[in-house]
């Protein structure tokens, strides 16, 4: 950061901005304004996509700081589908003020993630959300009857890689990327997958992943998984699958077939809205303990 403040004191600046961009697959690439490619940091930042932005105006305190990029769809960088596909959903996006004469000159301007993106004729526009976007979601827990962790996070903690809560098989029969069939998926009693995942390892929509709506086993023996929505990218016969147990976040579902009763994050015992207005009574139980 001082080399560069010492060479735009100069007067006779060669700047230029750069673009990091990290899909949540990993995938990493990199852009620029100037019309040569430059590399640090382990990435190639390309000088051919036509990626620019608007300007970037940083605040003090926790106001957000949000602008947008701009780009040309190209199939060897940023392609149509993939952004169909939700690949660039949430990405990690960098940028940085630039000497391109000597690239160890440069100053991090923006940290964020993408948000929305729009694109036709051939071009794309992206939202960039600053870091402190995140101070728009909402934080703290809700006093509520269902459990509010994700199934296999670090506040559940069921280890989903456990014995007879997943599945790994490749795809054979599949409809509209939403309907999957499977002969070979077998041992797990029927509805055992519903409201769980979907994730395609690899392949054209490898590191998509739905959520499913209906397990169900089929007259003539087969299983069928089904999406809420339909996967955006071609899911083919042999793609490797995993398919994940599903949790309706009930405590009883907890207990029983995850055997995780110590780490339920709901309030199973809070009163109900007709408790509050009931009024007192001299028969039944009294004790103060939960009603079931």
């Amino acid at each position: 950061m001082t080399a560069l403040m010492d060479t735009l004191a100069t007067g006779a600046t060669s700047l230029c901005r750069c673009w990091a961009l990290t899909r949540r697959d990993g995938v990493t690439m990199g852009f620029t304004d100037h019309d040569q490619p430059l590399v640090f940091d382990g990435i190639t930042f390309r000088a051919d996509t036509g990626m620019t932005a608007r300007a970037l105006e940083t605040s003090t305190g926790l106001s957000v700081n949000n602008t947008e990029a701009m780009g040309v769809l190209s199939d060897a960088a940023i392609r149509e589908a993939d952004i169909d596909a939700g690949r660039y959903d949430g990405a990690e996006v960098r940028s940085w003020l630039v000497n391109w004469r000597d690239v160890t000159e440069r100053a991090l301007r923006f940290r964020g993630t993408i948000g929305e993106i729009r694109r036709g004729a051939g071009a794309f526009d992206a939202e960039l959300r600053g870091l402190t976007e995140a101070l728009n979601q909402p934080q703290g827990r809700i006093y509520q009857r269902p459990c509010s962790a994700v199934l296999g996070d670090a506040a559940c903690r069921v280890d989903l890689d456990a014995p007879g809560l997943s599945a790994d098989l490749p795809a054979e029969e599949v409809e509209d990327g939403r309907l999957f069939r499977f002969v070979g998926l077998t041992g797990f009693s029927d509805g055992w997958f519903e409201k769980g995942q979907l994730r395609v390892l690899s392949g054209g929509a490898g590191g998509l992943n739905g959520v499913i709506k209906a397990d169900r086993i089929l007259p003539d023996g087969r299983r069928e998984i089904e999406l809420w929505q339909e996967l955006r990218a071609e899911v083919l016969a042999g793609d490797p699958l995993r398919i994940e147990a599903g949790c309706d976040k009930q405590f009883t579902t907890c207990q029983l077939k995850f055997a995780n009763a110590l780490n339920f994050r709901g309030f199973p015992d809070i009163p109900g809205d007709d408790w509050l207005v009931s009024v007192p009574t001299q028969s039944g139980q009294n004790d103060g303990g939960s009603y079931r």
